[in-house]
């Protein structure tokens, strides 16, 4: 059993400065979990941690049953690919991927048949007399995922694995990536700054920020029901619009005005804002571009389309209210000029109420 579980995790360096503070992780076993966040959010901290590589100031780490805070890397079970590859250029492909079981003296009809059995499941077979300097990027990294597949281990620690590779490759090795999770059924668990590989690749995401766990939930929770506006900023592209309102009741029902557009709030809304006592009060409302529409002259709010971006299956239309800028997703079969007059309006069932203060999800 792989399960990794983190209680109350904290890292301290010596000049004071916090980077993981207190966090409270259960990562199943066999489960794809990524974990995602801006540069300096903590994530590659916390995978240094539960490798060994980044000494816990505070709390526990757990692999399976075992607390593994004072165990050495090697001898945590875990196998971990990194960002710059890290192969050895002296060596062939076949002894790059059989060093680490050379070091821990596995026979050698064992070695070669894991090689073997390894290099067919990522389709490097002819590669295995060549040296890392004869391979390209993606050759490289399938190596790199290969030292780590030998070693059986019980959880796969990933660091930012295909940032290095081109747009094209980064989505074939994504699929590559997805495809041999399922295969190894081993936990793995995977760091990106990236919001598309972590919708594409993770069966939940845990979304940090300054050192701490903003929401974890599957990409789908992740995506419809953000825990609060950073995460609701953070994934998703273009970013979602947010835009001040305020709540009313009027006859039992809520509703919300937007720069003048008031729009009836569907039930399930109106009950959390009656329950939490928000009517009435100012709030951030979040809609995502895909939830913008155009309308009719005077159905809506009045803007101008200031720039707009066809990117084959959709149009990104880019207009301000009141001098800030927000987007609409839409068909590419529109014709929109510029600086044209357009009226937008929004999918009541879509919107996203946040506290002003807390930027908490109402909702």
């Amino acid at each position: 059993m792989a399960k990794v579980t983190l209680k109350n995790i904290a890292k301290i360096y010596d000049n004071g400065f916090q980077a993981v503070k207190n966090i409270n992780l259960e990562i199943l076993d066999k489960e794809f979990m990524v974990l995602v966040g801006p540069s300096g959010c903590g994530k590659t901290t916390t995978l240094r941690m539960i490798a060994g590589l980044e000494k816990i100031t505070l709390g526990e780490s757990y692999i399976g049953e075992t607390l593994v805070n004072d165990v050495e890397p090697k001898n945590r079970n875990i196998a971990m690919v990194f960002q710059n590859y890290a192969l050895y250029p002296h060596m062939t492909v076949y002894d790059n991927l059989a060093f680490g079981l050379k070091i821990k003296k596995t026979p050698k009809d064992e070695i070669k048949e894991r090689i073997e059995r390894t290099a067919k499941i990522l389709g490097i077979e002819p590669l295995l007399k060549n040296r890392p300097k004869q391979l390209s990027g993606g050759q490289r990294q399938r190596v790199a995922l290969g030292r780590a597949i030998v070693r059986k281990p019980g959880v796969f620690l990933m660091d930012e694995p295909l940032s290095n590779l081109d747009a094209k490759l980064r989505v074939q090795m994504r699929a590559e990536l997805i495809k041999l999770h399922n295969e190894l059924q081993t936990t793995f668990i995977y760091v990106t700054h990236d919001q598309t590989e972590a919708m594409t690749m993770g069966s939940r995401i845990c979304v940090m920020h300054d050192g701490v766990i903003q929401q974890v939930a599957e990409p789908k929770t992740i995506y419809n029901h953000p825990a609060n506006i950073f995460v609701a900023s953070f994934i998703g592209s273009p970013q979602m619009n947010f835009l001040q309102g305020r709540l009313s009741e009027k006859q039992g029902k809520i509703f919300a005005t937007i720069e003048g557009l008031e729009l009836e709030l569907n039930e399930e809304a109106s009950g959390k804002v009656k329950e939490k006592n928000y009517a009435g009060k100012e709030v951030m409302v979040g809609i995502r571009p895909e939830d913008v529409y155009l309308v009719n002259d005077n159905e809506g709010i009045q803007s101008k389309a200031e720039v707009s971006e066809l990117l084959g299956c959709n149009l990104h239309i880019y207009f301000k209210i009141n001098e800030k800028q927000y987007t609409l997703s839409t068909s590419p079969k529109v014709e929109v000029g510029f600086n044209e007059r357009i009226f937008v309006s929004f999918d009541r069932d879509k919107l996203h109420l946040f506290d002003k203060e807390t930027e908490e999800t109402i909702l």
